[in-house]
């Protein structure tokens, strides 16, 4: 009874369910125990089965020890509640004593002129968007993201999710001076003359589309000019030039393998990760409103799939009537891009979809002639590559001979970079004799570059080469510039089967069948016996079948091989071909007449047969080409046939 009566003292002072009245009760029946047990579970609050079990227990013994059992338990159960409410006091005191604190904070920071570091941080954010400069909506809508921002706690993801929004909308350049009327045309062209030489058509055409900018404030409207020509050709470096000449912050962006609109457009900000795209990234960078701005590989933007077609977004980009309210998905306000002057450059103009083409103003460049690559080395290559190497002229010197002999065995290309590689690599022997204690300067002839440098990675040019039977020299355009392309044709017996081999496109397959029709047609002229035709298989095969071959240009020559080899008349090798024949022998004109017949003058062909529509383009051909070749013109087949077919 001893424990009993102290265990129920100590849940009376731990519990408000039982009174001390109770345990005095209880301490005045110590004598009789039966009655003890009987009032403890009366009076300390025994749940219905407990007391029923103490009736139940006839033993006295058994009884109180049931009753010190159930009392040590409730005594348990109460001290634990105790415990966990006297926490909860403590941590609601803390917190209202926290809060009070806080209040008081406030007050003195009010009375002292201060405020919290999220006030302070929104207050700044709000300056910062009344000195922007941004238009009306956007900083309405930036002000709604800043007072979101104050009632989000600092430490939670979404409130880094509104800095950065904000934290790129404060950076763009909404507003600021431009400056078309400060274009200064002169010193535009004598920057372009002096960074680049040659190039006549693409500069006019600069100076042109500036001219107009410069007349209408900036505002000038039209198709974005985009050069179109062979890498290593001086596209990139022409944008350079520019914005060097007119002042003006120049960011290149390249496209060249871009798959996904948002690239473009910019991420909606409920992806993880998001942000603006390569415009407005672009901007950011340039930190103006006014940069020029190069889009580098146009024509090498991967087709539209589940994730949008980015070609499409430039539309949008590149439209002038459209791209001053340009809307990134990430911002999701309208951007003015239209004081940026958009320069694109792609290799090939065909690779690029209709749609954008046709905002484009297009400004082909394609390539050099060995006369200008020697031009350009001695004004541009070879002083930089001696600065960059450390050799002078006293160490290496070069000639026109040798130069031309480099440009023509060992970078026969259209572009430079080929040609500056080789330069550089004979300036790197000679660096490293020179660093052994070689003293004295190299005079480079054309042996000494072949001692330096290998075999010639091209044979040597024959102006004129032996007539044969059934090979025709063309004339093809390739995203690398022009391209000399020998067309054969061999005859067998057999029962009139044609072949064609060489990896062809659809509209080449078209081209040789449309030849084959026309060299029958012709067969009396051309002492063609039917039997003959009949009894023969023929085989047309384009070389470097690993290179895939298409287009409207390949027609003449192959109609000029089918009719030499079933003939039996040698054609002639010194005349470059390009056209394309229809089912009735009109020879039709084609393009890339400028890249083509410098093709055949890098290969030491000074003849060359054009369709009589391509007269218009021979403009385009440098003048010092137009005068060392002779070009014949034509209208049909029955011309073409007698000027390259040789007697029998």
């Amino acid at each position: 009874m001893t424990r009993a009566l102290a265990a129920a003292e100590a849940l009376a002072d731990a519990s408000e369910r039982v009174s001390r009245e109770a345990v005095e009760l209880l301490r005045m029946n110590v004598s009789d125990p039966s009655r003890f047990a009987d009032l403890a579970a009366t009076h300390l609050e025994f749940r219905i089965a407990d007391r029923d079990q103490v009736l139940q227990r006839v033993h006295v013994a058994d009884r109180l020890t049931f009753i010190v059992q159930r009392i040590e338990r409730e005594l348990e159960r109460a001290r634990v509640l105790s415990d966990v409410r006297r926490k909860a006091e403590s941590s609601m005191a803390l917190e209202q004593r926290q809060n009070i604190l806080r209040q008081q904070l406030h007050a003195i920071q009010k009375e002292l002129g201060e405020a919290d570091p999220a006030e302070r941080e929104a207050l700044a954010l709000l300056t910062r968007i009344d000195q922007a400069g941004i238009p009306v909506a956007a900083a309405d809508e930036a002000r709604r993201e800043v007072e979101r921002l104050r009632g989000i706690a600092a430490a939670s993801s979404e409130s880094q999710v509104v800095r950065a929004w904000l934290d790129w909308l404060l950076a763009l350049p909404w507003s600021g001076p431009t400056r078309a009327h400060d274009i200064d045309l002169t010193a535009v062209e004598a920057a372009l003359d002096g960074r680049h030489w040659g190039l006549h058509e693409a500069k006019e055409r600069i100076l042109e589309y500036l001219a107009v900018r410069k007349l209408k404030g900036g505002d000038a409207g039209g198709p974005i000019l985009c050069f179109v020509g062979p890498p290593g050709t001086g596209k990139t470096s022409l944008g350079e030039a520019i914005a060097a000449a007119i002042g003006r912050q120049f960011y290149r962006i390249s496209v060249g393998g871009v798959r996904d609109e948002a690239e473009i457009r910019g991420h909606r900000r409920t992806y993880v990760g998001a942000m603006p795209g390569l415009l407005l990234q672009a901007m950011r960078r340039a930190g103006v409103r006014d940069p020029v701005l190069m889009i580098d590989e146009v024509d090498k933007m991967t087709g539209g799939g589940p994730t949008g077609d980015p070609a499409a977004a430039m539309l949008e980009v590149l439209d002038p009537s459209q791209n001053k309210g340009f809307t990134d998905h990430y911002l999701n306000l309208p951007f003015d891009l239209s004081q940026a002057l958009f320069i694109c450059t792609a290799n090939s103009l065909f690779d690029i979809p209709h749609a954008l083409r046709d905002r484009l103003e297009v400004i082909r460049i394609a390539g050099y002639t060995v006369e200008e690559k020697v031009e350009i080395a001695w004004r541009y290559l070879l002083p930089r590559l001696f600065d960059e190497h450390g050799l002078s002229e006293h160490d290496l010197q070069f000639t026109d001979e040798v130069l031309g002999f480099i440009a023509t065995r060992y970078a026969r290309e259209s572009g430079l970079r080929t040609f500056e590689r080789t330069i550089a690599s004979v300036m790197r022997k000679r660096a490293r004799a020179k660093t052994n204690g070689e003293t004295g300067a190299w005079v480079m002839d054309n042996a000494r570059v072949e001692q330096l440098l290998g075999a010639p990675a091209w044979p040597a040019p024959e102006a004129e080469q032996a007539p044969e039977v059934g090979t025709v020299t063309g004339l093809a355009w390739t995203a690398n510039g022009g391209e000399l392309m020998d067309i054969e044709a061999l005859r067998m017996p057999g029962t009139g089967k044609l072949t064609v081999t060489g990896q062809l496109g659809d509209v080449m397959r078209e081209s040789v069948d449309a030849a084959h029709s026309f060299v029958r047609s012709r067969a009396a002229q051309l002492a063609i016996t039917d039997a003959d035709v009949r009894a023969t298989d023929l085989h047309i095969h384009f070389p470097q079948g690993s290179v895939p071959k298409d287009g409207p240009s390949a027609g003449v020559a192959v109609t000029i091989a089918i009719a030499s080899v079933l003939a039996g008349r040698a054609v002639r090798r010194d005349v470059g071909v390009t056209g394309e024949v229809t089912l009735r022998g009109k020879v039709l004109e084609v393009g890339g007449i400028k890249e083509k017949v410098l093709a055949a003058y890098r290969a030491g062909l000074r003849e060359v047969l054009l369709p009589d529509g391509n007269r218009k383009d021979l403009r385009d051909v440098p003048e010092e080409v137009r005068t060392n070749m002779r070009f014949t013109f034509v209208t049909t087949m029955d011309e073409v046939l007698p000027l390259v077919l040789l007697s029998a």
